[in-house]
């Protein structure tokens, strides 16, 4: 495939260029009836700043045009087939072409998904929900040199998330469509064959010959030099809010966690606040704000993030004093805590803390003018993000404290083995570690020992009449803990997403929450930390199950007639800083 005609079928390319001609078609139709309709009208269109009937007819034709793109996206040989609902998915179901052994077709006139009525209905509601009570303006300038930027600008930022997803080639695919049906109504918009590709900040290795250097020194100058401008630009009274998300994480070969092992940093996030910080800007206050739809194609089932963070940001002072890294750390150990205890409070999701945790604890690193190594150089953003989530993992792991001796072991057991099997001279040494015995374990319902083998109990064989049935004992019991002598925590919490994710039930899993009282609250905790350690095994649909759990909590407490539980609420952009 050579041309964006090699993405569509022949009827499919038919279609879409009889509807983009159109456009144009109906925009004259719109300005002949407006001007019939009395409209009055001057020479200036949308695009010149128009508000008679020209730019009216704009207005309109427009909207067709995103109705064309949004069409584009169903109208092509990469759909997918959904069997499970018998419906057409769209193309870009993730920020790429994916590679498809069958697609679906979709008649553009039919009740179907895909259909071009659904196109304009999606288009409507936005502009029914659009707030219309004030008038603004949108240019299109290179944020790195910052030609378009006055000196009193309140600046609200979503940076370039490094390598992971290249806007402009994905934008092809939908702009050949618009500058066909509405290119002539934004001449300036659409001056260039396709998308210009020079100025995009995207660590791309392609575009330097395949060079990975080269790539990394073109983003992070391009986004220094951004930054630069914004500082220049940004209105002094107000904050620089830069919202980011972006998982991905890396070893550190630098910096050693707790356990000896290569603590985890992150590229992307690196490269940003490299980028931020070294332009002299500090971090005043950091929210997590949920942005992403779950129902969106990456995020079903998957451990997709569902928020991003939002950083406040203002100038350092100049008088910002240096530290060692050991008041560093010791001023993560003592203030993150704090703020993450504070961020479960409202129940921020377990695939959404470790990013979140990046902004109260580069907070603390960004107030400093420098934090010096042990042999006085400064430290990197990567190491500081790698202390960062070190002592994320110590606060998840410090929580065992609540924990039962038999969910001590079970957590030890399962961040070793998972599910699988392990030797039963394991079991019994860690079990007497953790003041129980194997015996003991398995008469509780955690464990399955045989053959010299031990291993936990999964989900699926969990029994239905908790928790009379004990390896093998008398049955009955009907699912009620109360009558449990050996209640654990690793119990609760696995029954407990074994009626929410596994059965589906909310009002099962509500019950049982209702039921197992203060418990729950613990078997909660144990969710956070049980993610953390699945997501470092990659283990995804494991982490998807305890993901699941917290975030339905606010709805199981209040089924579970607890009251309402604490949850993310929205405030005015400017309450606190």
């Amino acid at each position: 495939m050579n041309t964006f005609a090699d993405l569509f079928t022949p009827r499919q390319l038919v279609a879409l260029t009889t509807f983009s001609d159109l456009v144009i078609e109906a925009r004259e139709r719109v300005l002949k009836d407006a001007l019939k309709a009395g409209m009055p009208d001057d020479p200036r269109g949308l695009n010149e700043g128009g508000t008679g009937a020209t730019a009216y007819a704009d207005a309109v034709a427009t909207y067709l045009g995103c109705g064309i793109s949004r069409s584009a996206d169903f109208w092509s040989s990469f759909t997918t087939w959904t069997s499970s609902g018998e419906f057409i998915g769209h193309t870009f179901t993730r920020q790429a072409l994916p590679m498809v052994w069958d697609f679906g077709e979709v008649n553009p006139f039919s009740n179907a998904t895909g259909k071009w009525k659904g196109a304009i209905d999606w288009i409507f509601n936005v502009v029914l929900g659009l707030p219309a009570s004030k008038s603004s303006s949108a240019l299109q300038c290179d944020a790195a040199s910052g030609s378009a930027m006055s000196f009193d600008f309140i600046i609200s930022t979503d940076p370039p998330y490094y390598d992971n997803i290249g806007y402009a080639d994905l934008s092809d695919f939908f702009y050949v469509w618009l500058r066909r049906s509405i290119g002539k109504i934004y001449p300036d918009l659409f001056s260039t064959m396709l998308v210009p590709k020079a100025e995009e900040l995207v660590a791309t290795p392609y575009r330097f010959g395949g060079d990975k250097k080269k790539a990394k020194e073109f983003f992070e100058t391009g986004l220094r030099r951004a930054f630069e401008k914004m500082r220049e630009a940004a209105n002094p009274e107000y904050p620089l809010a830069v919202y980011y998300a972006f998982k991905q994480a890396e070893s550190d070969t630098n910096v050693k966690d707790g356990n000896g092992k290569h603590a985890l940093a992150s590229t992307g996030w690196e490269t940003m606040l490299q980028g931020l910080l070294q332009t002299g800007f500090q971090i005043t206050g950091t929210w997590p704000m949920r942005t992403e739809r779950s129902a969106r194609s990456v995020g079903l089932g998957t451990n997709a993030l569902a928020s991003s963070i939002v950083l406040a940001c203002r100038p350092r002072p100049e008088d910002a004093p240096m530290t060692t890294r050991r008041d560093f750390i010791n001023a993560l150990k003592r203030e993150l805590p704090k703020a993450l205890m504070t961020l479960q409070e409202g129940n921020i999701a377990p695939v959404d803390l470790a990013q979140s945790a990046i902004g109260p604890g580069m907070a603390i690193f960004s107030r400093y003018s420098k934090v010096l190594e042990a042999d006085g150089s400064p430290m990197t953003v990567r190491s500081a993000l790698a202390l960062i989530n070190q002592v994320l993992d110590e606060y998840l792991t410090e929580q065992e404290g609540e924990y039962d001796a038999d969910t001590r072991w079970a957590l030890a057991w399962f961040e070793e083995y998972g599910m699988g099997e392990g030797p039963y001279g394991m079991a019994e040494t860690l079990s007497k570690a953790k003041n129980t015995a194997v015996d003991a374990l398995e008469r509780a319902g955690i464990l399955v020992s045989k053959a010299g083998k031990v291993r936990l109990l999964r989900r699926e064989e969990l029994p239905d009449d908790w928790p009379a049935c004990r390896a093998g004992r008398q049955r009955g019991a009907g699912r009620d803990p109360v009558k449990d002598k050996r209640l654990t925590v690793w119990e609760v919490t696995q029954y407990l997403i074994r009626a929410l994710v596994d059965k589906g039930s909310e009002e099962a899993a509500a019950d049982l929450l209702k039921k197992v009282g203060a418990l729950g609250d613990v078997a909660r905790e144990l969710a956070y930390r049980l993610y953390t350690i699945c997501d470092r095994k990659k283990w995804a649909q494991e982490a998807l199950a305890y993901n699941s759990l917290v975030v339905a909590w606010p709805e199981l407490v209040k089924l579970a007639g607890r009251g309402e539980a604490k949850s993310p609420t929205q405030t005015g952009m400017f309450e606190n800083e």
